[in-house]
């Protein structure tokens, strides 16, 4: 076997170990993929509990419940479907009622969301695309002025 046969048999042999290194990662990742899943993707059971996993909806009006110390309670919705969710921490300057959020933890058996982080949109007008999308398929409107993905203002 000569050199450039040698180097071209190596060259093969590295592309096809790359190539079935990253199909099996996507195989892996292939559900943890998705950035967030909405309360209706819950309610279908489409999530197993005690899977790590993204929430992503908004606060629903009137749900916000201060505990003891750091711990709230307040439920997200996609206004189809809802799940209660409990936090232990400080959350957001941005958090409130009506906001879009996206939690991150794990769900309990009993469809109770436990998070351990909580994101809010950054300024009063912003929605991420993803939140903005998901909320739109499932036929939520959105306020005046809201940036949708494709950069239009909402009527």
């Amino acid at each position: 076997m000569t050199r450039k046969q040698r180097r071209g048999l190596l060259i093969g042999l590295g592309v096809g170990v790359l190539s079935l290194a990253a199909i099996l990662m996507l195989f892996a990742f292939r559900q943890s993929i998705v950035f967030f899943h909405t309360p209706s993707d819950v309610a279908q059971h489409k999530i197993a509990p005690g899977v790590r996993f993204r929430l992503g909806g908004l606060v629903a009006d009137g749900s916000v419940v201060r505990g003891e110390g750091t711990r709230v309670g307040f439920t997200v919705t996609d206004t189809l479907s809802t799940v209660p969710v409990s936090y232990e921490g400080i959350l957001p300057d941005l958090f409130r009622e009506g906001q879009g959020i996206v939690a991150e933890g794990t769900l309990g058996a009993d469809g109770h969301f436990v998070a351990d982080t909580v994101l809010a949109k950054h300024d009063e007008t912003y929605m991420p695309p993803e939140v903005a999308k998901a909320l739109q398929e499932k036929g939520v409107k959105l306020g005046e002025g809201a940036r949708h993905p494709e950069g239009t203002a909402s009527p």
